[in-house]
C-alpha cells in the first residue's frame, strides 16, 4: 500500500472513514504501532467497542490511497462523565512530518466540539499533542484500567471548565443497540 509513496502526494482529500477503509486502517496503523499494540490499555478500552463514525476520519491521496488516519472512541469517566478517547492517529511511515496528522488532529477536534462533545482523553506523546492544548494536569485525578507512561495520558477541555472536578476510573461508555 504505502511502499509506492512518494514524499509529496499532491493534494489531500478528507472524509469521513468508510467501511472500505478499515482494512488499510489497520495495515498504517501495524505498522506505524507494531503487533504489540494491541495489549496496551487503550486498546482493551476499545475491545467489543465501536468508533464514534462521525468522528473518525482518514486522508486520500490524488490516487485515492489512504494515508492517514483518525478515530475516536466513547468513554465514560466515573461511570458519570462522558468523554472521547482519541486513537490512533496513524500516518504513513514516509509521510511523517508534512503536516496530515495535524489537519486531522484539527478537523477531529473541530467536528467532536460541534457534535457537542466537552472533552478528549489521550494516551500519546505530550512533545506532540501539547501543541493543540492537551494538557497531563487535566488527569492527575483520573485513572485508566491498566498501566500507561503517567506523561503521556492526557485531556483537552472542548468546553472551558469542563474537566474541574471530573475524577475517577476511566472506563467503556455503554452503546445503545439499534433497534431494528
Amino acid at each position: 500500500m504505502a511502499r509506492d509513496l512518494v514524499k509529496d502526494p499532491g493534494k489531500l482529500r478528507l472524509l469521513k472513514e468508510r467501511p472500505r477503509d478499515d482494512e488499510a486502517i489497520e495495515e498504517m496503523t501495524a505498522a506505524a504501532f507494531g503487533p504489540d499494540r494491541v495489549h496496551k490499555t487503550v486498546y482493551r478500552l476499545r475491545e467489543d467497542l465501536p468508533p464514534l463514525k462521525d468522528l473518525c476520519f482518514v486522508c486520500l491521496d490524488s490516487k485515492n490511497r489512504l494515508v492517514a488516519s483518525i478515530r475516536n472512541w466513547p468513554i465514560l469517566i466515573n461511570e458519570k462523565w462522558p468523554a472521547v478517547m482519541l486513537g490512533p492517529l496513524s500516518i504513513s511511515p514516509e509521510l511523517r512530518g508534512l503536516g496530515y496528522g495535524k489537519a486531522l488532529m484539527w478537523h477531529s477536534m473541530a467536528q467532536s466540539r460541534m457534535q457537542g462533545h466537552s472533552r478528549i482523553i489521550l494516551v500519546g506523546d505530550p512533545e506532540y499533542y501539547n501543541q493543540f492544548g492537551f494538557r497531563r494536569d487535566l488527569c492527575l485525578n483520573l485513572q485508566l484500567p491498566g498501566w500507561v507512561e503517567e506523561r503521556r495520558f492526557l485531556a483537552l477541555e472542548l468546553v472551558a471548565g469542563s474537566m474541574i472536578g471530573v475524577h475517577g476510573m476511566i472506563g467503556k461508555a455503554k452503546v445503545r443497540k439499534k433497534r431494528r
